[in-house]
């Protein structure tokens, strides 16, 4: 009988633990059902009528293949789990570009995958440009939407409002029909996505902060520091674009707190210290750090700018630099002066070798670093460029040129590359340079935008400045007829539609 027991009990117990594991496993799936369902399918047939349902939406028009949308997509889905009971509603969508959508991808002049754009009651309001993370993209998208400065109705709100850790610019308006104010809700309007506004006109709150016509910029409490002002009074007159510079100036103040998703808005020449940076859990130590950038970043902040970025944020930007993982606390300082060359302070950081640093870069004194392999012999039809050879293989050969930008891991380029070498095969007696480089492994020239692998660029000889981005097909024919409709000079073996000219005529 105690065995019947104990075995009776021994059951239960495993019953209730597949129990557990059942509804645990049930509740996975549907949280994963409800991310994906979170995001709407549209095809041609039903774009137009679905889409025009929806006062704001972000589509996403993708194809399958796409490496670049393969890692969007989850975060797509959990921005629009966090978007789904906004106030007032956000819709996110994608499209088939390779499917039911292609009519649809072709009608908003899709060139690339992915394209995000942002559409206000069916129509195109404007291109995505913002972050590519679910928590960036539902905060891109909730200043999309409602007004674009927060109407503060009372002292509570102001103070709820300013106790937040985001810079915010306020506006204080005693009379409703002043001209500040009516420049200052337009250029609301214009920054809504990158800048926190605040509007008030409670006599309370007036009080409260003692301004009655004035724009005000006020810094999170967080940032506070000795070497400047916690907030700044525009001064200057009521025009948009004078208060839109002012803003822009003063936003991030002397260092910022640069992160993934605002890292855009820092110019260059900037200059950025890398460490572990932390807000949340680390505000002591973090402000130690950025107190001692302060200190020297205000006698060269005419010549620069300053920030402060994550390490572990920014790990990929550090080796774009040759600095690999930092195991201790100590800032990596790294400038991209205003042609985009890069400098690393290779000395350990101070305040004497950080000023000692920003004096040689400022005076031209230190070799730019460069992420390069090593230069190749280039005996081969197919020239192979890196970063320290791009002028001489690129820029200054005195040649038409196709230039392929790859990634050694990338499917698109191992299949692409015999038919390119068959193609600098075919041209070898052209005066044509068929070229092709890592660019995972050498620093590409900035004006060269490569977002996805393989890109491909046309030069022509007498006009290297003004490089086209080639979309022709990928066969050997396919480009053979691309070159000799473009070549500077017709082509020796082909006429200028790609076809072989008559062996004779050679």
């Amino acid at each position: 009988m105690k065995k019947l027991l104990l075995l009776t009990g021994i059951l239960e117990v495993q019953f209730e633990r597949m129990k557990f594991f059942s509804t645990l496993l049930v509740s996975c799936l549907l949280a994963l059902t409800v991310s994906a369902d979170s995001v709407v399918d549209l095809v041609d047939d039903d774009f137009d009528a679905k889409l025009s349902s929806y006062d704001t939406a972000l589509v996403m028009f993708y194809a399958p293949w796409c490496g670049h949308c393969k890692r969007l997509k989850p975060e797509f889905e959990k921005a629009a789990s966090l978007l789904k009971s906004n106030d007032p509603p956000i819709t996110l969508a994608k499209v088939d570009c390779t499917e039911g959508g292609k009519s649809t991808c072709n009608k908003f002049s899709v060139q690339g995958y992915p394209t995000l754009k942002i559409f206000k009651n069916g129509e195109v309001s404007s291109e995505y440009n913002g972050p590519r993370e679910s928590a960036g993209i539902a905060k891109f998208m909730r200043a999309q939407v409602g007004p674009s400065a927060k109407e503060l109705l009372n002292v509570k709100s102001a103070e709820e409002y300013l106790a937040k850790e985001d810079v915010s610019v306020l506006g204080f308006f005693e009379s409703e029909s002043s001209e500040l104010k009516s420049v200052f809700v337009k250029l609301a309007d214009k920054l809504r996505e990158s800048v926190r506004f605040g509007v008030s006109s409670n006599k309370d709150v007036l009080a409260k902060y003692g301004y009655t016509n004035n724009i005000v910029l006020f810094r999170p409490k967080h940032l506070s520091n000795k070497f400047e002002p916690d907030f700044l009074v525009y001064e200057g007159a009521a025009n948009k674009e004078a208060i839109n510079s002012w803003v822009e100036k003063n936003y991030h103040g002397l260092v910022g707190h640069r992160n993934v998703d605002n890292s855009a808005q820092f110019k260059q020449p900037l200059v950025v210290a890398y460490f572990g940076v932390d807000y949340v859990k680390n505000p002591k130590g973090t402000n130690y750090w950025r107190n001692r950038i302060l200190k020297v970043a205000q006698s060269f902040s005419k010549d620069f700018s300053f920030a402060i970025s994550n390490k572990d944020d920014f790990q990929q930007e550090l080796n774009e630099f040759g600095l690999e993982y930092i195991n201790d606390d100590k800032p990596r300082v790294a400038v991209r002066d205003a042609s985009g060359k890069k400098f690393v302070m290779k000395d350990a950081f101070s305040i004497e070798n950080f000023e000692k640093f920003l004096n040689d870069v400022k005076a031209g004194a230190l070799e730019p670093y460069m992420k390069s392999e090593a230069i190749p012999d280039n005996t081969t039809p197919l020239k192979t460029a890196v970063a320290k050879n791009f002028d001489e293989v690129v820029t200054n050969n005195g040649k038409d040129t196709l230039i392929e930008f790859y990634a050694p891991w990338c499917g698109h380029c191992k299949k692409l590359g015999p038919i390119f070498e068959e193609v600098a095969n075919a041209l070898k007696d052209e005066d044509v340079a068929i070229v092709k480089m890592d660019a995972t492994a050498n620093d590409v020239p900035s004006k060269y935008e490569v977002r996805g692998f393989p890109t491909l660029y046309w030069l022509a000889k007498d006009d290297k400045d003004n490089h086209v981005r080639y979309e022709g097909g990928r066969e050997k024919d396919d480009f053979i007829k691309y070159i000799a409709q473009h070549a500077t000079k017709e082509l020796k073996g082909w006429d200028r539609s790609g076809a072989p000219k008559d062996l004779k005529e050679l």
